[in-house]
Order: C-alpha cells, then sequence, then structure tokens
C-alpha cells in the first residue's frame, strides 16, 4: 500500500515538472535533470532497543537539485516512509524553495518507523544514528535539514548535537526548525499557517474582496491547521468550521478554537458544538476552503459538491489532478501548496540565515520578513497568471521551473 502510494506520488510530481517543462519548450535533456535527483542515499540504521535486541530500520536522504543552492528538506518519522515517497517530497522541495525565492535546492529525509511505538531513549537513539549517517555529506553550505512529519524541535537537538560530536565545532546553522535555546529561530511554531494567511490576505487584496466576515473551513487541526484558523480569527476571517482526523465541529457564529483545542485535549474530539465529519466540511457552503491535513482529500468522489470559490492548499497535494482541473475550470481559485504553505520553509531560511550570523531577530522582526517574502512570492506568480491567463500552480510551476534551469549550467 505505501509502496503503491509513495509511487504514485512520485509519478505525480514527475509528471508535473515534465508537462510544465514541455509547455516552456525546454529540451529533453534538461527536463531529465529537472526530474531525476542528484544523489539518492538509502541506509540501514541498527538501533539498541530498552530491551537489549538490535533493530534495523530502513533510512534515506536524497538530494533533489542544488543548482540554487543547498538542498534544504525535512526528515519525517512514518511507518509508511518508502524511498519513492522521500524522492517525491525532495522533488517537490526543490519547485517550493524556487517559488518561495529562497537560495535553496530540494531535499529530503525519512526513516520507516513508527515513531509512537519506541521510548523516548529509543527515539532519542534513532535520531542520533541517523544524523551521523547524514554527517559527511551534510552541512550549512551543502544540505540542510528540518523537522517533517512526526519530529520536533527535540529530534532536531539531538541530531544537531549529533552532528557538532563528529564535526567537532558548532554549526547552528546545518539544521532548522530546532529548539530557541540551540540557535531556533522565534515564529517558526506559527509560520506555516501564518505564511498561507499572508498569501489569502495578498490575493483577497487582487481580487478586491473583504477579510472582515469572509467565511473559512478548516480541515486538519494540527500545527498547520490550529494557527492558520487562530491567525485567520484575529485578522477578521469568520472560521465557522475545523476538524482533526477523527471529526469536525461547524458552528455559524465562528468556532471558539480554544474550545476545540480543550475539548480535543479531554475528549478526543473537536466537536464541542455541532459534530461533523471531515467529508462535510470540504462541502461546506464557504467562501474559502483550507484543507490543511491530508493529500488527496478532494477528488474524484466529492469534487462536483465543493462550494468554496476559493482553495487554499495548506496540505501537500489535498486535491488530486482530475478535481484541480474540474475546479480550476469551475472557476475555483486555488493556491496552489508548494506557494500556499512555504511560510514554513521561508521561516527556516531566515533561522539559517540568523544561524550563519550569530544574530537573531526579534519574533516581530522575523514575521515581517516573512510577510514581505511571501507577498514578493505571490505578486511574481499572480503577474505570471494573469498575464498568462494560466492558473496560480502552473504559473507557479513556471516560475521554479524557469528559475532553476536558468542556474543550471
Amino acid at each position: 500500500m505505501a509502496e503503491n502510494q509513495g509511487k504514485k506520488m512520485l509519478e505525480s510530481a514527475q509528471g508535473l515538472i515534465t508537462k510544465t517543462s514541455q509547455k516552456m519548450g525546454l529540451d529533453p535533456q534538461m527536463i531529465k535533470r529537472l526530474v531525476e535527483p542528484e544523489i539518492a542515499h538509502e541506509f540501514s540504521l541498527v538501533i539498541s532497543m530498552d530491551s537489549g535486541k538490535k533493530q534495523v530500520f530502513r533510512g534515506w536522504r536524497i538530494q533533489h537539485n542544488s543548482a540554487l543552492g543547498p538542498y534544504k528538506g525535512g526528515i519525517r518519522f512514518h511507518r509508511d516512509t518508502v524511498r519513492e515517497e522521500v524522492q517525491a517530497l525532495a522533488t517537490l522541495m526543490s519547485i517550493k524553495c524556487a517559488v518561495a525565492g529562497l537560495p535553496y535546492g530540494g531535499g529530503k529525509g525519512g526513516i520507516a518507523v513508527d515513531p509512537k511505538k519506541l521510548s523516548t531513549t529509543e527515539l532519542e537513539r534513532l535520531s542520533r544514528a541517523f544524523a551521523s549517517k547524514i554527517t559527511h555529506f551534510i552541512g550549512e553550505d551543502i544540505d540542510v535539514p528540518a523537522p517533517d512529519v512526526n519530529t520536533t524541535p527535540q529530534i532536531m537537538g539531538w541530531m544537531i548535537d549529533e552532528y557538532q560530536k563528529i564535526i567537532g565545532y558548532k554549526s547552528p546553522a546545518t539544521f532548522t526548525g530546532k529548539p530557541i535555546a540551540l540557535g531556533g529561530s522565534l515564529g517558526r511554531t506559527e509560520a506555516t499557517g501564518r505564511g498561507g494567511l499572508f498569501v489569502l490576505l495578498a490575493l483577497l487584496a487582487k481580487l478586491k474582496k473583504k477579510s472582515k466576515g469572509a467565511t473559512v473551513a478548516v480541515q486538519g487541526f494540527g500545527n498547520v491547521g490550529y494557527y492558520f484558523a487562530r491567525l485567520a480569527t484575529e485578522a477578521g476571517f469568520k472560521v465557522v468550521a475545523v476538524s482533526d482526523s477523527k471529526s469536525g465541529v461547524y458552528d455559524k457564529a465562528g468556532v471558539n478554537l480554544e474550545k476545540a483545542l480543550k475539548n480535543k485535549k479531554e475528549k478526543g474530539t473537536v466537536a464541542y458544538t455541532k459534530a461533523i465529519s471531515n467529508e462535510e466540511l470540504l462541502q461546506l457552503d464557504v467562501d474559502i476552503l483550507v484543507p490543511a491535513a491530508l493529500e488527496n482529500v478532494i477528488n474524484a468522489q466529492n469534487m462536483s459538491k465543493i462550494k468554496a470559490g476559493i482553495i487554499i492548499e495548506m496540505a501537500n497535494g489535498p486535491l488530486t489532478e482530475e478535481s484541480y482541473e474540474y475546479l480550476a475550470k469551475k472557476g475555483v481559485i486555488i493556491v496552489p501548496d508548494v506557494l500556499a504553505n512555504s511560510g514554513g520553509v521561508t521561516v527556516s531560511y531566515l533561522e539559517w540565515v540568523q544561524g550563519k550570523a550569530g544574530f537573531w531577530w526579534s519574533e516581530k522582526e522575523v514575521n515581517n520578513k516573512l510577510k514581505e517574502m511571501i507577498e514578493r512570492a505571490f505578486e511574481v506568480i499572480w503577474k505570471k497568471s494573469v498575464d498568462q491567463k494560466i492558473p496560480l500552480k502552473q504559473a507557479a510551476f513556471e516560475t521554479a521551473i524557469e528559475r532553476i534551469s536558468s542556474a543550471m549550467v
């Protein structure tokens, strides 16, 4: 199952780049260079478990493209992680960094493991083993890892500690998403959600629409969904529905996010009033729909029931290719994930800059820089979309491919 999913993801990412590059008239060898990873590392990690037994885990670090700068991308710990998935995500990181206007290429790492089944000491041993495997081909000017699914600032802390022990000196810019005490950046936790809100505000300004009172439904109540919903509420939007993996809550007066959060912690569900399913949330009659959880949630089965006029892709690949084309034809404005959720990697870049300079900014300074960079990235893509009468996603991919291919000698 996982392997097929990974293969599908990889085919989809490579297909998008190939199709866009062909439309742009790039030659086949250049397309091949854009699609294939430069380096793929695969390794075994042998860990002593608390029982004294040894256990073997499979790990990867895929370095996709370095034309614009060092490889950049997270490390995920997930039981279904496979090589193809890591490669697909590394490929999309190359696009995302180029879309965001960052001096980075794309990379990604992963371990096939269910971290919930490990004790804290086992998780630390695994994290340190992974860091020691990748030490000799990463570095602040080579490859800069970060957290991803099921990895945390604490895990980054263990990894950078292990890395620095091996190289023998401090290098705070080699990992991002670290704890503040180890050179992390203020504003990193909310960065992805905040970046998505900046994109939405920039879009509404272009459409001459008001944010005050505009209705929003957010699928996903993890870091990204929660902060997007909270910051959108503060900005005057009316968030009428949110959901986590189990269920959702609908409140036409506007969801009380603190109540939803408290309920989730105490009762395992966000529904403190009218409960709705994830499927019902997607089909609500709202102005703005924000899928911020899983991929492919909008697909052939439900695409005709989507009523929102604007979709902000905060998850990676929440729309299938088919549903994307169907909704775009209907006039739905879809802000693609490579732009909408690039706030995280943008603040990772700011953390890297701070680490290299040995000078740290206030949270306000970080947020202001994020706003400026996100708005600049949006502006370029919006202009291309309007000038060429193409959807935002195509404009984003074309912008990224132009930037990467022109840097490839």
